[in-house]
């Protein structure tokens, strides 16, 4: 199970709802798994803008429709 007991961010819930791994969208997006890691717990986290598109193109190549500001504000 995904979570269980750990405090999530709005992009760790995102990742938890779609079954998808941190190393999966490590895999995809050539992101570091310990940023995305560290993004899934809190929300005070944020990516550089680098990462962040990393992130975002490898989730919409899978056929997600996200935006940068669905995960962090600026």
């Amino acid at each position: 199970m995904f979570g269980i007991g750990k405090k999530r961010s709005t992009f760790g819930k995102f990742l938890d709802r779609n079954s998808i791994t941190q190393e999966e969208l490590s895999k995809r997006s050539g992101v570091n798994r310990n940023s995305i890691s560290r993004l899934t717990k809190s929300n005070e986290n944020r990516p550089s803008m680098k990462n962040a598109q990393k992130i975002i193109k490898a989730l919409k190549k899978v056929g997600y429709n996200v935006d940068y500001d669905d995960f962090w504000s600026m």
